[in-house]
């Protein structure tokens, strides 16, 4: 049996990092969260390895993700960020590589659905940036909405070489009940590009944080499962951001519940994709 892969969780401490992100209603999770939080949660629900994502835009982050990585086995790759516009990201991506830890650098990712441009990506110095990280080997994690699925396409169209990766299914408007035709719309030609595959994480906070169900999640992850395919879909935990509205165990099962333990979804796609060693 492959590895099982949690291919989206976090590290954080507010009391060293301010987050812009975090805010009241998420006053439950802040706090500190780290390796000696997750590894026992790892353990008891099955999951072997994962793939830790950059919170914030900021190098020293990603620097200090890496060295999680190299002090921690299960840390099987880190999803970093760095500055897309810059024109000399190929040489600050080149510098992480060779930094502490630098071998597990597997992708980037930047917040794009922060952004008050619905358009940012099609950037002529963020276009340049994506074509840099596809250059050196690496995954461009997609942190979208609806919003920005359009531009989305057209980037992906325009990289064809680069590996790409929409993150918690590019946040479909579960809470509101009927199935968010939007996002369908939007996110469904993405699946045609052969270089993009999509996670199955962070659903259940897109959800009723109070009185979301397995059922309730259950049309969104087999629509993705019908555009993408298994061999294309890979499970993430998106924890501890998960824990306003469910625990690790419970995020886990459910997906099971979902899709059994695919060895694709759990496992496969991951280290395909991030090219896990």
């Amino acid at each position: 049996m492959i590895a099982r892969v949690d291919a989206h969780h976090h590290f954080w401490d507010p009391a060293r990092r301010d987050y812009p992100w975090m805010g009241p209603e998420l006053a439950a999770i802040r706090r500190p969260f780290g390796p000696e939080d997750l590894k026992p949660l790892l353990a008891a629900s099955g999951i072997d390895r994962t793939i830790l994502v950059q919170t914030v835009g900021t190098l020293e982050e990603t620097r200090e993700f890496l060295e999680i990585a190299a002090a921690n086995e299960f840390v099987a790759g880190v999803v970093g960020w760095v500055d897309l516009a810059d024109p000399s990201v190929a040489t600050t991506i080149a510098g992480l590589k060779r930094g502490p830890g630098g071998g597990a650098l597997v992708g980037i990712r930047h917040q794009v659905h922060d952004e008050p441009d619905p358009e940012w990506l099609l950037g002529d110095e963020v276009q340049g940036g994506i074509a840099a990280v596809g250059e050196a080997g690496l995954a461009y994690d997609l942190l979208v909405r609806t919003r920005e699925l359009p531009a989305a396409l057209v980037t992906v169209r325009r990289h064809p070489d680069v590996r790409f990766v929409v993150d918690h299914a590019a946040k479909p408007r579960i809470v509101d009940g009927a199935m968010d035709q939007a996002w369908a719309k939007a996110l469904a030609p993405l699946s045609d590009e052969a270089n993009v595959v999509c996670k199955l994480s962070g659903l259940v906070t897109e959800a009723d944080w109070n009185a979301w169900t397995a059922e309730q999640l259950r049309p969104y992850v087999t629509r993705v499962l019908e555009w993408f395919g298994p061999q294309r879909c890979m499970f993430g935990s998106d924890w501890p951001v998960c824990l306003v509205a469910a625990s690790y165990e419970q995020v886990v099962t459910s997906m099971r519940e979902i899709v059994g333990d695919d060895d694709d979804v759990f496992g496969a796609t991951a280290h395909r994709v991030y090219r896990l060693s």
